[in-house]
């Protein structure tokens, strides 16, 4: 992989990750359609480790909102009463919801991991996406609100985000639709979806170091990373500000229109070639 190919990817992961249109489908995609040929396991690293830079964004933007959840969550701890205060028990449905897709994660690591060679699967899979923010959107209420959630709504958002460990269903797309599903408003479950993303997130990336140190020649591999990392970062922080004011007066819809146009464009053409 070179510096310029790490730089693109850096950007795509970047304006991926957040938006419902599965990062890790476009991780996939972009080196299939311009044709590059990449180490499949310098790829499956690359693409692991890049997220932490969308991690590192997405902590920037919502330090405000994890403190607070931090405060109340230890105080309730400290009190005895770790359910009184609505930021303590989103800390606690953070925790709850990420233990299906952890799960997941390690169960299916070697399905996940021959899943990112495989442009028909993803393709495939965005079909999934596109299907579940259209019927999110269509069938939702969208009246509660994140102080409204409860376990049950956590465990079920939570095996959404289990289902999106493979590439093509987008993470976000599938916990905001599951969000929403359970009543929650768009931006309400977008704001549940990326503190989501926190310890998934954390957990791949801490994973994936291990995996890095098998990666042949290591010493020219780390700049590829750095580079595709820090490019990731600046243009997630910047995608989920934009997002989350999009939410405020638009649907799902136009993502999910093109998610099944990419998919279709995909299809065609894996049949020419």
């Amino acid at each position: 992989m070179t510096l310029i190919q790490a730089l693109i990817l850096g950007i795509v992961q970047g304006l991926t990750e957040f938006l419902p249109v599965s990062s890790s489908a476009h991780l996939v995609l972009v080196p299939f359609l311009l044709n590059w040929k990449l180490d499949p396991t310098q790829a499956f690293v690359f693409d692991v480790l890049v997220q932490l830079g969308t991690l590192v964004a997405v902590i920037a933007y919502f330090w405000k909102d994890l403190l607070a959840v931090l405060k109340a969550w230890t105080a309730g701890i400290r009190s005895r009463q770790p359910f009184a205060e609505a930021e303590s028990r989103l800390g606690w449905f953070v925790i709850l919801a990420t233990i299906p897709a952890g799960l997941a994660g390690l169960l299916l690591k070697d399905k996940v991991e021959a899943a990112f060679s495989n442009p028909m699967l993803t393709a495939l899979m965005l079909f999934i996406t596109a299907i579940l923010l259209t019927l999110s959107e269509v069938l939702s209420k969208k009246t509660r609100e994140t102080s409204e959630l409860t376990w049950l709504d956590s465990l079920i958002i939570g095996a959404f985000q289990a289902v999106s460990i493979f590439p093509g269903i987008s993470r976000s797309g599938a916990t905001i639709s599951g969000g929403l599903f359970r009543g929650l408003k768009r931006q309400d479950a977008a704001r549940f979806s990326f503190l989501l993303a926190i310890p998934i997130m954390t957990a791949a990336g801490v994973l994936a170091l291990k995996d890095l140190l098998a990666v042949p020649g290591l010493a020219s591999f780390l700049p590829v990373v750095l580079i595709g990392f820090v490019a990731s970062g600046l243009i997630g922080y910047f995608v989920i500000r934009w997002f989350l004011n999009f939410l405020k007066t638009k649907s799902l819809l136009p993502f999910a229109l093109y998610c099944a146009l990419l998919a279709v464009a995909v299809l065609l053409i894996l049949g020419v070639r």
